[in-house]
């Protein structure tokens, strides 16, 4: 058996994630940059999700706010527009957004699975809170309340009967990174990088190691040659016999031999 056949598949990064929230576009850069580690999908009702964290079911989670910060590390990721959903033939449809006081006469239905933070909910309660978001859609659809929500989940449990507006001044719902404090391991900071939208040369996971450890040193200067005195292009010439040079003359030999006389 070979070293390859050997080797055991590597662990998948498991990331749990509540309705409404999408994590498709973060995914596939994670493909692209770890194409050998796979992600194991957890998909949880809300309050489900913080407790997979906790008891170690997931490396981290796109889960929303607010989450004990005391065990959990959190980064927000962003806030969504609160709407109210309702029937198509209802009279909200003619408003272009709805404001808190527009919901005093209507039955606001206020599901257990709900989590905007109301200081105090609108409009008049309902006879009983519905288990789900889903559930408390069937009720709208049914015509006998209205319901205020996170968009994304109004796009969620869709239907063509239903429609949906912007609800002004309430609480909204923030979607927030998060894993276990004492469990931050190289694969969640290279989810962390990813969702902050860094590159993988500055993401701070294995990847950037490994890719700083294949990487070439490109810091060794090479070494200095001699440098050459430049001359304009063209030899020096040769001084001739009483040429001067710098001003001096050149001194030439004499005829005669040493004794210096004429001849006779």
């Amino acid at each position: 058996m070979t070293e390859t056949e050997n080797q055991q598949p590597p662990a998948p990064f498991r990331l749990v994630y509540v309705p409404g929230v999408t994590p498709t576009k973060w995914l596939r850069v994670w493909e692209e940059r770890l194409p050998d580690v796979p992600v194991e999908l957890l998909q949880s009702a809300p309050a489900d999700g913080h407790a997979l964290l906790l008891s170690g079911g997931a490396d981290a989670g796109l889960v929303r706010l607010p989450v004990d910060r005391t065990v959990l590390s959190a980064i927000p990721l962003y806030t969504e527009t609160t709407v109210v959903v309702f029937p198509k033939d209802h009279w909200l449809a003619a408003a272009e957004e709805v404001t808190v006081a527009d919901l005093a006469e209507e039955v606001v239905f206020h599901p257990q699975d709900d989590t905007l933070d109301w200081p105090e909910l609108p409009g008049r309660p309902a006879f009983e809170r519905p288990a789900t978001t889903g559930d408390a859609i069937e009720l709208v659809a049914a015509n006998v309340g209205v319901l205020a929500v996170p968009q994304s989940l109004a796009r969620l449990h869709h239907r063509r009967d239903l429609t949906y507006r912007t609800l002004l001044d309430v609480p909204q719902s923030q979607v927030a990174l998060a894993w276990p404090e004492e469990a931050t391991t190289d694969l969640v900071e290279e989810f962390i990088g990813i969702v902050r939208g860094r590159t993988a040369n500055s993401s701070r996971g294995r990847t950037a190691a490994a890719e700083e450890q294949r990487r070439p040193s490109t810091t060794k200067k090479s070494k200095a040659q001699p440098r050459t005195p430049q001359t304009g292009g063209k030899p020096k010439p040769k001084p001739k016999p009483g040429q001067r040079t710098g001003g001096a003359r050149t001194a030439q030999p004499k005829r005669g031999g040493s004794g210096g006389g004429r001849k006779k």
